[in-house]
């Protein structure tokens, strides 16, 4: 049995996965997918629907939620001087209209190369990073991210080609502040009805933010898993949040993160500060096999892809033999995987 995953490498975590299992649209309603129940304890798996969830919590619960809302980042400008067209993805603010961007083709944003996207929102390639990144310098008649918001798309994960019918899908119901280049896929799942019947139960509600990073669906490159540098990404903890975390440990409750974001923001917080309370930081947190968890007690999350940091991080939670075991069966079982497939409560 591994112990620790130091050593391990990347191709421990492949799997087989049919293409026909990745979900290319939302289920409707959103809590109509289903939900793989995994106790990580005894091994034992129950198949039932997201929204039976509840018979899996108890009054004193804490269920963790990232309320970030994600950017429609993905923009295309037409070159002034030559009218071709590329395609930017906003990754990172660096001031008012100063953005890092991915690009492509490359090749046509070069420094002092201007584009248009739309009457009101124009730009200038500033800077061209060492990672092939670039820096966007915009120049807008208006709010930026209203004018945004009418020329953007949905940053999607290159594997879904369906095209999203509404932008409002690839959004939480909770989604508050702007700030994502992908949606914390977890949080999907729910409807607000269901967080309001969760909450008439007794179970607590917290919302921190984490905003996340496209480094998320970067591929890990480096074989042994250790040596894999990974993405930092902001977060934030409100002392409402802090609260009613504290509180669930404090009276026995259960602390539950809604994805992999939440459980980065809760243990990076305990790595960094010692405790949960009100902070803001960034956070590069890796976790693997090996880990010990100082925060988190049950997970809510996707199914995630081969090969990746996700994937590791639930093996570090629920231990890599049941982890990937309960993958297979997943799979045998035809489970819909990643952003709009079926989710997993590790318990």
């Amino acid at each position: 049995m591994i112990q620790n995953g130091s050593d391990m490498k990347k191709s421990d975590f492949y799997y087989d996965l049919p293409e026909e299992l990745i979900a290319q649209t939302p289920i409707e309603p959103r809590d109509a997918s289903r939900l793989f129940v995994l106790d990580r304890k005894t091994g034992k798996k129950t198949h039932t629907v997201f929204h039976e969830l509840d018979n899996y919590l108890q009054p004193g619960d804490c269920l963790v939620l990232n309320n970030t809302r994600v950017l429609p980042a993905r923009i295309f400008g037409t070159r002034q001087d030559t009218g071709s067209v590329v395609e930017f993805v906003l990754l990172k603010q660096k001031a008012n209209l100063v953005w890092e961007c991915l690009a492509g083709p490359g090749k046509k944003a070069t420094v002092g190369k201007q584009f248009r996207f739309s009457q009101e929102l124009s730009a200038t390639v500033s800077e061209v990073l060492e990672d092939g990144n670039r820096i966007l310098t915009f120049s807008c008649a208006g709010n930026f991210f209203e004018a945004l918001d009418k020329v953007g798309k949905m940053p999607l994960p290159h594997y879904i080609k369906a095209e999203l019918k509404d932008n409002e899908r690839y959004q939480t119901v909770y989604a508050k502040p702007l700030g994502s280049a992908a949606a914390p896929t977890a949080g999907l799942h729910f409807t607000q009805d269901m967080l309001e019947r969760l909450q008439q139960k007794g179970i607590r509600i917290a919302y921190v933010t984490l905003h996340v990073g496209l480094g998320t669906f970067r591929p890990v490159k480096a074989e042994r898993i250790a040596d894999h540098h990974m993405h930092t990404e902001h977060y934030e903890i409100t002392k409402e949040a802090a609260d009613l975390i504290n509180t669930a440990k404090k009276e026995g409750g259960r602390v539950i993160c809604v994805g992999t974001t939440s459980c980065r923001t809760l243990e990076s917080a305990m790595t960094t500060f010692g405790c949960i309370k009100a902070c803001s930081d960034d956070t590069g947190i890796f976790i693997y096999p090996g880990y010990q968890f100082q925060c988190m007690d049950a997970l809510i999350t996707n199914f995630h892809l081969p090969e990746s940091t996700l994937i590791m991080l639930v093996s570090a939670f629920a231990g890599y033999e049941t982890t990937m075991d309960a993958y297979k069966e997943a799979v045998r079982e035809k489970y819909r995987f990643f952003s709009f497939g079926d989710a997993m409560f590790i318990h």
